[in-house]
C-alpha cells in the first residue's frame, strides 16, 4: 500500500515546481505528517484520491461524465491497497474508468501535474461523513488511443476534448498537462 511518506514526497516534488502553492497545501501536509494512512478511503478527515490527465496528439484531453458527482472532469479515483505507487494508481484509475489499452499511453512525469485540497459533502449510503481529498494527479500522453468499454459504474460516458474546453470545464490544471515532454506512443 502507499504510504503517508510516499504521498508527501509526491506533493514535496510537486511544491518544487510550483512552490507558489505550499500555503493552500499546508493542511494536507500538516494532516500527512501525523502518519495516519491516508491512502485508505475510510481515513477521515482526508484522503487521497488520484487523477489522469490524459492528451491526445497535443491537442485535446480525456474527460469523463462522473456518476457520483454529474461532472466533467478527469478520470480518477480512490487509492486501493494493491497500488504501489500513486502515478500507477492514476493509469489504473484512467484505464478502468475509459477502457483505453494502457500499451497506448506514455507517463508524462513521476512528478504530479496537479495537487489539490477540496471539500467533499458527506455519502451516507457509503457511510462517509464530509471531508477532504487530496488529489494528486498526474499526466499522461497518447499519440492514438481511443476509448473503449467505460466503467459504467463510475462514469456515464468519456470523450476528448479540445484543451481550451477542457479549461473551461474543468480548470487550470488542464494546461498542466501538456507543461512537459513525453515519449508518445
Amino acid at each position: 500500500m502507499i504510504s503517508d511518506s510516499d504521498i508527501s514526497e509526491a506533493v514535496a516534488a510537486y511544491l518544487g515546481r510550483y512552490p507558489e502553492e505550499a500555503e493552500q497545501l499546508a493542511e494536507p501536509l500538516r494532516l500527512l505528517a501525523e502518519g495516519r494512512g491516508f491512502a485508505s478511503r475510510r481515513s477521515f478527515p482526508m484522503h487521497v484520491t488520484v487523477g489522469a490527465l490524459l492528451v491526445r496528439d497535443s491537442t485535446e484531453i480525456l474527460l469523463v461524465e462522473h456518476l457520483a458527482y454529474g461532472i466533467t472532469l478527469q478520470p480518477g479515483g480512490h487509492l486501493e491497497p494493491a497500488d504501489v505507487t500513486l502515478v500507477d494508481a492514476a493509469m489504473r484509475e484512467l484505464t478502468e474508468e475509459t477502457g483505453i489499452d494502457p500499451g497506448q499511453i506514455s507517463v508524462v512525469s513521476s512528478a504530479p501535474a496537479y495537487v489539490e485540497y477540496g471539500q467533499v459533502p458527506a455519502r451516507p449510503a457509503k457511510d462517509e461523513p464530509e471531508h477532504h481529498h487530496l488529489d494528486i494527479g498526474f499526466a499522461f500522453a497518447t499519440a492514438r488511443a481511443d476509448v473503449g468499454r467505460i466503467q459504467e459504474s463510475e462514469v456515464t460516458g468519456a470523450g476528448w476534448y479540445p484543451l481550451e474546453l477542457a479549461e473551461r470545464l474543468v480548470g487550470p490544471r488542464i494546461t498542466r498537462a501538456i507543461s512537459g515532454p513525453a515519449k508518445v506512443r
